[in-house]
């Protein structure tokens, strides 16, 4: 068995217990289908001729053990319908919650070549009709088989030669059946393709809005969705045509056994072979014999809507997170914050030119260091480069003299606050965003750090306060505050290291006046990486570094850098000419 059959049948081992019982009442429901036409059969051919019996007894009997067993089939079919989906709802349940586990371990070179809607089609659309044929695939099968044996072996009884006819048909509906089952297939996983699509271009669309708006762009937006969901209508037609060949073949099929066992039953009565009887149980029994193959159509289409679906789930779960903790990682007692690089060099996957080259630095505990130079030159990869969201691609870079891929991933990030331009804020509570940084934190913890971040006043002001509901992605705050929650967040968060990107360059004046102050408070006697692009803001730091392309080309204080009159006094100077 492939690796891949090894873990789709994975799924079931914690529901071998509820399983069996749905097979066990899938068996009983088929074998009482099985018997109803022989308890028919049996009244007709020895209660129904002469003598009759003297009595009504038999009947009765008969007619009690045949509610009885209706009775069984409608509890066995209650067990099938409510728990086998509720078994279904499980794995799923499992399934997404290991495809979502999965996607957090993934580092950011996936998700700078993914489209956020189609990974999210993946963990929703693809899983549904996945775990249908969890549920349904092997009650289908085992009341298919069950159906077409026992119906078979009675047939048999009954008049063999009539039942070697029917059963000849079997080969050529299972070829027919593989062949379009493949075609079908391929036509499936092109279908969850294009509704991914959709679904990308949607949350772009939505997450975009504000822009779209501002232009007056509605048409484009809605003319590139129309775009896309015609190539999904074009490619739902094309699975539309293999199904309907499909089930319109199957049908012919069992037309064609009805139309070869009358002629053929013709024959044999006229030669005394077959009594009539016999003919019409054998028609009674052709149809409990065409109910399974009317099943294994549909689990045709649902075993090929449900391949498709875990194909692509296993695709992703196949996509090894490249950023990982080493074998023996450790976590460190204490840190202190001495940061180095030793001929660092990264380049992004599937490029081939370095973003940086061999750059070498080090950084003291507390220290505060400034990051300026021209855009695209890697001021915010050498910084990403530290919580290791990207893996260097030679050297090294070392964590008070540990080098940081033998720090346990998680302890790492732990140790690192991280305050950006683009602000991401949850949708929820102020106070649940500033918990984000210490999820265990009390409320009073909460307000200390958005007091230590100049939001408390603002936050108070807020028609709920620290309950006030903040909007997707924090639309209801202005830029300054939600620049000053996400540095109380890291008040809270506390940690010895901070890496300040760019964080006031979209604020006004008076806001960048306010978060350069909390900026500066959290960053006392801590670890301090600032990127900026006003260099106003970082005018009294005792340690700029400029980068080039050619890496780390100019250090020291802004008068030293200025008296230098290099590529830091140019960039002033168009700054402020």
């Amino acid at each position: 068995m492939s690796p891949k059959m090894k873990k789709f049948f994975s799924y079931y081992r914690p529901y071998l217990k509820i399983l069996t019982l749905d097979l066990s009442c899938a068996l009983i429901a088929a074998g009482i289908n099985l018997v109803f036409p022989l308890i028919i059969r049996y009244i007709a051919t020895n209660l129904l001729q002469p003598p009759l019996p003297a009595t009504l007894t038999p009947f009765l009997l008969i007619a009690v053990a045949m509610v009885l067993m209706t009775i069984v089939e409608y509890y066995c079919n209650f067990f099938i319908t409510y728990y086998g989906h509720v078994m279904g709802a499980k794995m799923e349940y499992d399934l997404r919650n290991e495809l979502f586990e999965h996607i957090q371990k993934l580092s950011f070179s996936y998700y700078d070549n993914q489209k956020t809607g189609q990974v999210m089609s993946r963990i929703t659309n693809d899983l549904f009709e996945l775990t249908e044929l969890y549920h349904h695939g092997p009650e289908d099968l085992l009341i298919s088989a069950a159906k077409l044996s026992g119906s078979f072996l009675i047939l048999m009884t009954i008049n063999y030669q009539l039942t070697l006819i029917v059963f000849s048909f079997i080969p050529l509906m299972f070829y027919f059946a593989y062949y379009y089952n493949r075609k079908m297939r391929r036509a499936f996983q092109m279908n969850r393709a294009k509704i991914a699509e959709i679904n990308a271009g949607i949350e772009d669309s939505i997450s975009g809005v504000r822009v779209v708006k501002s232009f007056a762009n509605e048409h484009l937006e809605l003319e590139k969705f129309r775009h896309n969901n015609h190539r999904y209508v074009e490619s739902k037609k094309n699975s539309y045509y293999y199904m309907g060949r499909y089930h319109s073949g199957i049908t012919a099929f069992s037309s064609m056994i009805y139309v070869a066992v009358v002629l053929a039953a013709s024959l044999f009565i006229r030669s005394g072979q077959v009594n009539t009887l016999d003919l019409v149980t054998f028609l009674l029994y052709i149809n409990t014999f065409l109910d399974p193959i009317r099943k294994l159509v549909h689990f045709g289409e649902q075993f090929q809507n449900g391949l498709s679906g875990f194909d692509r789930f296993y695709e992703l779960l196949q996509i090894a997170p490249d950023i990982v903790d080493a074998k023996h990682a450790v976590t460190l007692p204490e840190v202190k914050g001495d940061i180095e690089f030793s001929d660092v060099s990264f380049r992004y996957p599937g490029t081939e030119t370095d973003v940086l080259s061999r750059v070498n630095l080090k950084v003291a505990a507390g220290e505060y260091v400034a990051l300026v130079g021209p855009s695209g030159v890697g001021k915010t990869t050498l910084c990403s480069l530290i919580p290791r969201f990207y893996e260097v691609t030679e050297g090294r870079i070392t964590l008070d003299a540990i080098d940081i891929r033998e720090i346990k991933l998680k302890f790492l990030r732990q140790q690192i606050g991280l305050v950006q331009q683009d602000v991401y804020l949850f949708a929820g509570s102020v106070l649940e965003n500033i918990r984000y940084g210490k999820p265990e934190a009390t409320v009073e913890e909460v307000i200390a750090a958005a007091k230590k971040a100049n939001a408390h006043e603002f936050i108070m002001a807020l028609p709920d306060g620290y309950e006030t509901d903040i909007g997707q992605r924090g639309v209801k705050l202005s830029g300054g505050q939600k620049q000053r929650l996400s540095i109380a967040r890291v008040f809270l968060k506390n940690p010895p290291i901070l890496i300040f990107d760019e964080a006031t360059s979209a604020l006004d004046n008076e806001s960048e006046k306010v978060v350069q102050d909390s900026m500066e408070e959290l960053a006392k006697n801590r670890t301090t990486f600032v990127i900026a692009h006003r260099l106003s803001t970082i005018k009294n730091a005792r340690r700029i570094l400029v980068l080039a392309e050619d890496g780390i080309v100019e250090e020291g204080s802004h008068e030293e850098l200025l008296a230098r009159d290099g590529i830091y006094a140019q960039l002033y100077r168009l700054q402020f000419k």
